[in-house]
């Protein structure tokens, strides 16, 4: 596993449709900002009728078109919402947009009612979703590796059948974009990112779950026969900087009331929170890259987050994370790989 720590930021597209506040240009200069003040990455989120926004694809395509340096991410890609064979046509698409720059997170559904009814919408099998999501992921790996010479055209797993695949365009990288899994820690998600997945993109509410978790499923890698650094450990992570501790509290609060209909107190045990100064904040993320998290997702607990927070954060936040790890290098301007 490489030792360079990448840091990335969440899109506002989710937050562009709580506040009714659709539109393209806010988010390209959103990415083009954090390029210039040096995320290694920008990442969109996937909802259709759960908690609706702009497709991701799209947004990231459009991105790509703006930015040479930055790797584009999903997360994450509620891949069953879209049939396999035209998920993996998009996804080849946009990689060429990108030049390689892509990496996808990919989810099986935030696991609350209005996800299943979104799942409904499309004619989507809930109950059935891991399984469906792994073998999408098995079926888009056959199509972007069917392009040699005696490499198989067809797919025939449980859920999806395919042919032709080889009529398909090729994605830009070789093999296509990597494909972590956004997921927690049970067991039987451990076991399928450490056989299946190239990442690992949980919420996981503490550092110290985190090393629990991630110490099982490099074992569980090692058991599969995979190499050292075959899975990137990522983590997806809100947070709220501002020196008043306690109205930084409130603004996270008044954020997932709005997002998820919760509050903080009810969403502190699943998922990844933090607030209060910056100091405060990167000491708390430090805590899960001392715990093995190589690549931070990181979410603005705002429904208006403008370029002077992303300008907090890269001037105050992310100097103390780099210097747990050396920087990742630099990649090129256009094609190759991040």
């Amino acid at each position: 596993m490489t030792e360079a720590l990448r840091i990335g930021v969440l899109l506002p597209t989710r937050e562009q449709a709580i506040t009714r506040g659709y539109a393209a240009a806010p988010l390209l200069d959103f990415a083009r900002r954090a390029e210039e003040l040096g995320f290694d990455s920008v990442w969109a989120g996937d909802s259709l009728l759960a908690r609706p926004r702009l497709d991701p694809l799209v947004v990231l395509s459009a991105v790509g078109a703006v930015t040479s340096r930055i790797t584009l991410g999903t997360a994450a890609l509620t891949a069953a919402l879209r049939h396999p064979l035209t998920g993996a046509h998009m996804v080849a698409s946009l990689d060429h947009v990108a030049a390689s720059r892509l990496v996808l997170g990919l989810g099986g559904g935030f696991p609350v009612p209005e996800t299943a009814e979104e799942f409904g919408a499309v004619g989507a099998d809930y109950a059935t979703r891991a399984g469906r999501l792994d073998e999408t992921a098995a079926l888009w790996r056959r199509a972007w590796n069917g392009c040699g010479p005696g490499s198989p055209a067809d797919f025939e797993g449980r859920y999806w059948k395919a042919y032709g695949l080889e009529r398909l365009p090729p994605p830009h990288r070789p093999g296509g974009p990597p494909l972590w899994l956004a997921g927690g820690d049970t067991p039987k998600v451990l076991r399928r990112v450490a056989r299946r997945y190239d990442g690992w993109l949980p919420f996981l509410p503490s550092p110290e779950q985190y090393a629990r978790a991630w110490q099982r499923l490099d074992a569980e890698r090692a058991d599969a026969g995979r190499p050292a650094g075959a899975v990137t450990p990522a983590l997806y992570a809100t947070l709220v900087v501002g020196r008043d501790e306690a109205a930084a509290r409130s603004a996270l609060d008044h954020y997932l009331r709005r997002y998820y209909g919760r509050s903080l107190e009810q969403m502190a045990p699943i998922q990844a929170y933090g607030w209060g100064s910056a100091e405060r904040c990167a000491e708390w993320l430090a805590g899960y890259v001392r715990a093995g998290a190589r690549h931070l997702v990181l979410r603005i607990g705002s429904l208006t987050p403008g370029p002077d927070v992303l300008e907090d954060l890269a001037g105050n936040v992310l100097p103390r994370l780099r210097a747990l790890l050396p920087a990742p290098p630099a990649p090129p301007s256009c094609g190759g790989a991040p």
